[in-house]
């Protein structure tokens, strides 16, 4: 069953891990997916490609979502390509790890601005839409970390932990125009970006985790799935943790 089928879902940094995973689960179930990329064009169309395979519509759209009018002018080509915005993934995300007492003001500033600004610009540029269909499924990507922050990401705790407050109080305001929005908190999510890592950093991690392994991008698709599709249409100002029990 496509739980998807006839949608239209903006997904930020979709070209590799959470988001390529989204954009991909995404259109097997139907959507017509829209996503943003910042620099590799290649991958950006080798993308389109495998999402026009499942016999959706999808384009990528090199676009930076911290710049507010970026995030104004990407929405409206996405309505004008393709007719509507009914799901908006929030997904775009950096990291500059470092202890607080060795952080730059920076890499302090570039993180809140690239992971919560940018959930702020996309949201703005959306909601006036969705408010005119009075429909919309807004998923934020928060992470484990900004609900019980971790030493040493200080900057990326309270960019993902804004982020849940901000989800929040969308809900609250929009939820009268039946527009929803939830947030995902993945744990430990294997990627390109983890696979970097040291071998026993990775196996710690898999050991803490009460289903002793890392999550797929696929895991956190699935959910965002779920949230934007009608089977969550009484669902919204959540947090859903998708983290193999790390949370419990």
């Amino acid at each position: 069953m496509k739980l998807l089928e006839n949608k239209t879902a903006l997904i930020t940094g979709a070209t590799r891990g959470i988001g390529k995973g989204i954009a991909e689960v995404f259109a097997k179930h139907g959507a017509n997916v829209a996503f943003t990329f910042n620099s590799s064009v290649e991958a950006a169309t080798a993308l389109e490609n495998e999402l026009k395979s499942s016999g959706v519509e999808a384009k990528g759209y090199q676009s930076n979502a911290a710049n507010f009018d970026a995030a104004q002018e990407l929405a409206k080509s996405v309505i004008e390509e393709f007719g509507g915005i009914d799901i908006l993934i929030n997904n775009a995300g950096i990291t500059k790890d470092n202890l607080l007492m060795r952080i730059s003001e920076e890499d302090f500033d570039k993180v809140i601005e690239v992971n919560l600004k940018s959930v702020f610009n996309l949201t703005k540029a959306v909601i006036r839409p969705m408010m005119k269909q009075r429909s919309g499924s807004i998923i934020n990507m928060s992470s484990v970390v900004g609900v019980k922050g971790n030493a040493g990401q200080t900057n990326y705790a309270a960019s993902k932990a804004g982020i849940l407050g901000f989800t929040k109080s969308v809900a609250l305001e929009l939820g009268s125009r039946n527009i929803r929005c939830n947030a995902i908190a993945p744990g430990f999510i294997e990627t390109e970006m983890t696979g970097a890592l040291p071998e026993e950093t990775v196996k710690s991690w898999r050991e803490s985790i009460p289903l002793k392994r890392g999550g797929a991008p696929e895991d956190i698709a699935n959910a965002c799935v779920f949230l934007a599709s009608d089977m969550a249409t009484y669902i919204t100002g959540q947090t859903l943790n998708v983290d193999g029990g790390m949370l419990t």
